[in-house]
């Protein structure tokens, strides 16, 4: 037996749902004229329309073979964005991407860059890398472009951020591109998990919005200057949930000029090994970083450093513990790295040891750290 349906009357007659007796003009409620933007309101917009155009979208590409076609195939595998570096053609972004964590050669095409043009229009181009650097999460590509369309981004000072100061985001979240988020400093001084799966210190923690494909992009000062590569976020969901990090300007100027001249970055330290944080704790060691082996010939050999070593009864003899540089408190091994990352090679160092029962000085000499 079929389903039967009550049906009701709609308590609405027909003739009520129009009426025939007003006109368009009757029902149309006066438009006002938006008029002059607030002060505030017209300097963020200036911002936006100043520095859009220093703003790349990055879509990453691995070259695979393929059954049947000579050559290699681009596959896009996301999107991400970059920033106008120079006139030369130079983008600065992160070190995001699966073309990346293959490895791939400087000169190889990484991705797609699109680039803004005056006229509103994207324009497609290969990129090629230059170099990266993993432990900072930056990468460096290049374009061939031409120099009227490229917007090199002004570079500002990270270092005398203050937190509650307003910042700007513009990147290309989920491929919407050139999308502006306004926020604050939140924080400074953040250790930054990026996607490249390294710890960044020094990072920049804002609440403008931060989401997949922002990364790589610049956060801003209220002048619009650049003051950080956006690099991620923290969030339970995948998408922002106001807690966002940026590499600091101070880093990206250090890394980005080496990448673009050495393909790498030359990194000052002691060339020794270190003990991870795991087995210094089996050893008992519960601050400072501790030296396991000391190459033959090296400057900190030169200099009298000591390692771990096994004593004739077969026991574990601890090395030097390194507890300061320059005054600078070392907790750990990352702790060493932290401070060794300020200084070039070549640089002159006074390291604070515990040796068996006594504290030392031990001037080094800084090498090209391998």
């Amino acid at each position: 037996m079929g389903t039967s349906f009550l049906l009701t009357p709609s308590p609405f007659p027909a003739q009520a749902l129009g009426d025939p007796s007003v006109t368009i003009e009757q029902v149309t409620p006066p438009v006002l004229t938006s008029g002059a933007l607030f002060p505030a309101e017209e300097r963020i917009v200036q911002l936006f329309e100043k520095n859009t155009y220093s703003v790349v979208n990055i879509f990453d590409v691995t070259l695979r073979p393929q059954l049947n076609v000579t050559g290699m195939v681009e596959i896009p595998e996301g999107n991400g964005s970059g920033v106008v570096w120079d006139g030369q053609g130079h983008i600065v972004t992160n070190y995001h991407g699966n073309a990346l964590s293959r490895n791939p050669s400087p000169g190889q095409v990484v991705a797609r860059v699109n680039i803004l043009a005056s006229e509103g229009l994207q324009k497609n181009f290969e990129g090629k890398l230059v170099g990266a650097d993993r432990a900072k999460d930056l990468a460096v590509l290049k374009v061939e472009a031409s120099e009227d369309l490229l917007k090199p981004i002004k570079v500002g000072q990270s270092s005398s951020l203050r937190v509650g100061q307003q910042c700007l985001a513009i990147g290309n979240p989920f491929g919407f591109d050139h999308t502006l988020t306004v926020g604050v400093i939140s924080g400074l001084n953040r250790d930054i998990s990026s996607q490249a799966g390294v710890t960044v210190g020094g990072g920049i923690q804002t609440d403008a919005a931060i989401n997949p494909g922002n990364s790589g992009g610049p956060l801003l000062d209220s002048k619009g200057n650049l003051i950080g590569i956006n690099t991620a976020i923290f969030t339970r969901t995948g998408t922002s949930a106001g807690v966002g990090f940026a590499i600091p300007s101070s880093t990206v100027l250090k890394i980005a000029p080496q990448l673009i001249q050495f393909s790498k970055v030359v990194r000052a330290g002691l060339n020794v090994d270190i003990a991870p944080d795991l087995i210094a704790n089996q050893l008992n060691v519960r601050n400072g970083a501790l030296i396991l082996q000391v190459p033959r010939n090296s400057l900190a050999a030169k200099a009298g450093l000591v390692p771990t070593a096994r004593g004739f009864a077969g026991n574990i003899v601890l090395g030097d513990i390194i507890v300061a540089v320059d005054n600078k408190p070392v907790k750990n091994k990352a702790g060493l790295d932290k401070v060794l990352d300020d200084y070039n090679v070549g640089d002159r160092v006074l390291l604070r040891i515990h040796r068996s029962s006594e504290d030392l000085e031990v001037p080094v000499i800084l090498e090209e750290k391998s």
